[in-house]
Parts: structure tokens; C-alpha cells; sequence
């Protein structure tokens, strides 16, 4: 089963905040060379909007389901409560949460309940969903079993639709997939790399792009981008991201090997503190070395830095969300 290439980079641009009716009357300049799903691979065509008023739900779990992919489009409006950088949900997972190669949300949706080695629990899906606030938007995720919370696994199982829990086939585009690194990716060659294609966008010093105050193209590095604990603090994360996404409308453009420079580059930048911080960055590393941290630069020297070394929890006021909690049936 192919993809639509239109279709794929309509999501990317929808993304960023560009309307349907904008690129419709654009020519594609940089044609979209996804691969081709490979034999066996299940291709997953999640549901729109659109199907969702078509379909026959009652009209109290459309609204639900609407309000969850408001959230997810415009995870801005809970800022300052459960947001705490300039992050949305569609950030990391583009083209609302749907796209291929972007970690598309609905693969969560099915996966869990699973053991989840970053916490080394079982978690739910809304645990999952947590760990982005947590993280990725450096925030406090909201409740469980709140409004919200309702409202955001609603909208990701809406994109599940007609695939059963538990599967555990070889999904075609699900999450950032990468090769490895021809060579040792370079911090130097990331930074030129960063300086001709991404600061246009994320500015030099990583802080993103804000419109009439509002942020436009998400900070990469500093107080308002992801926290040390994020998942795309991880090399190849983000190298995976970059190599799909990157730069925005020329998926595939970037080389293997650029990807994991420039991811080099931007995960080499400070970043607000991670939310498991022991009060030391060399033992918070230690800690969650083999579950995490093998993959990042942090409590490492890099640039004559040594990473993490700080108390700088970017806009929140605390270091750890108090409804993060571990779990055993022990």
C-alpha cells in the first residue's frame, strides 16, 4: 500500500500552523521520497477530523474527541499550568499526531498498557501522555482521569481506529526510525549545519520563533525547549526526527549522516534540568544510565561544559510533577 505523497506533506505543513487552502495552491518544491513499506510491514491510515464527523459516535464523545485534538494542536492554551516551554503536542509528532516517520500518536494508543523501561513500570496510555508533559513540555501532566487527560487518549485512540490493543506488528512509519552513522557524528559540522538550515526557523541560539508572542517554531535548546529527560534529548531520537522532518516541508533532504551531526549539535546545548535530578548531575546520570541516559550528552563534558550541571528548571517552579509515581503489583 503506498502513501500519498501530497497527503504526507499537506500533514507536515498543516503542522505549522499553514492552511490546507495555502498549499493547495502551491507546487510541491522538494518532492517526498518516504520509503516504500517494506514486506510485511502493516500500514496504519489513521482516521481524519473529517471521518470523525462522518462517523456514528454519540455526539458527547465527538466533542471529546475534539476537544483532544484541540489539545494536541494547541497545547499552548494550558501554558503556565501544565506547559512550562513553547512546546506543543504536534511539535514532535507532526501532521496531528497522524504522520509517518513522525512517531505517529495512534501507535501509542495500542501499544499500552506496556512495561515501559524510562520508568520501569507498566503504564496506561495517559501515564505515556504524562511523560510528555513531564518532559518534552518540561510541565505537569494534567490528572489522571481529567477532563483533559479524557480528552487527549480519546483523540489518540480515535487515530487507533480498527487496530487491535496489543498489537505488536512491524508498523510502517511508527516513531523516528534511523540508521546508524556512517561516522562519528560532529558537533562542528552540526553547527554549520544548524547555522544554514535550522536557524531560520529556531533561530541561532535555539530559542525558536515566536509570532505576536506566540511560538511559532519551537525552541530546540534553552529554558523554553524539552527538558534532559525528554525522549528527543536522546541522539538518535532526534536524529530520527530530523532525518524525516527536517528541515520543515523536505523530509529526507538530510542525510543519515547530517542527521545524527546536527542531533550531535542541538542535544549538546543546555536545557532545562532533568525532572529526576538527584541533586547531582554525574549520579542522576549513573542512576538512569542503562535506562535512558546512555543516549545523551548529559553529565558529560562537551564544549568544556559539563551538561546538566545546573539547578535551572526553565519556567516551573518545581523539579519533579507530584503525580509521576512508580508502580509494582509486588
Amino acid at each position: 500500500m503506498k502513501i500519498k505523497s501530497i497527503a504526507l506533506l499537506a500533514g507536515v505543513v498543516f503542522a505549522a500552523g499553514v492552511s490546507g487552502l495555502a498549499f493547495a495552491k502551491q507546487e510541491l518544491r522538494f518532492p517526498i521520497k518516504y520509503p516504500e513499506p517494506k514486506e510485511g510491514q502493516v500500514v496504519h491510515t489513521p482516521p481524519t477530523m473529517e471521518d470523525l464527523e462522518a462517523a456514528n459516535l454519540h455526539p458527547e464523545l465527538k466533542r471529546t474527541i475534539r476537544r483532544g485534538y484541540d489539545l494536541f494542536v494547541n497545547t499552548q492554551q494550558l501554558r503556565g499550568e501544565n506547559v512550562f516551554n513553547d512546546m506543543n503536542c504536534k511539535s514532535c509528532h507532526m501532521g496531528e499526531g497522524r504522520l509517518p516517520f513522525a512517531a505517529p500518536v495512534w501507535r501509542a494508543a495500542i501499544a499500552m498498557p506496556n512495561f515501559r523501561g524510562k520508568n520501569q513500570h507498566v503504564n496506561n496510555l495517559e501515564e505515556r501522555i504524562a511523560g510528555c508533559f513531564a518532559f518534552s513540555m518540561n510541565g505537569k501532566p494534567p490528572a489522571y482521569g481529567s477532563d483533559d487527560m479524557i480528552a487527549l487518549t480519546s483523540y489518540h485512540q480515535w487515530l487507533a481506529k480498527g487496530l487491535p490493543i496489543f498489537e505488536r506488528k512491524d508498523f510502517y512509519g511508527a516513531g523516528y526510525p534511523i540508521e546508524k552513522a556512517p561516522n562519528t557524528p560532529s558537533y562542528d559540522r552540526g553547527k554549520k549545519l544548524y547555522t544554514e538550515n535550522c536557524a531560520i526557523c529556531h533561530s541561532d541560539d535555539g530559542s525558536g520563533m515566536r509570532v505576536d508572542g506566540k511560538p511559532h517554531f519551537p525552541a530546540v535548546w534553552g529554558d523554553l525547549s524539552y527538558n534532559w529527560g525528554a525522549g528527543i534529548a536522546r541522539q538518535y531520537t532526534l536524529a530520527g526526527f530530523i532525518r524525516s522532518n527536517m528541515p520543515l516541508g523536505q523530509p529526507m533532504t538530510m542525510s543519515v549522516q547530517e542527521s545524527w551531526d546536527l542531533a550531535e549539535y542541538i542535544d549538546s546545548q543546555e536545557r532545562p534540568q532533568e525532572p529526576r535530578f538527584t541533586g547531582d548531575v554525574k549520579d542522576t546520570r549513573a542512576k538512569y544510565l542503562d535506562t535512558f541516559h546512555k543516549h545523551t550528552n548529559y553529565g558529560l563534558e562537551k564544549q568544556g561544559r559539563l551538561l546538566g550541571d545546573h539547578d535551572n528548571f526553565g519556567e516551573k517552579d518545581f523539579i519533579k510533577p507530584d503525580n509521576l509515581r512508580p508502580r509494582t503489583y509486588q
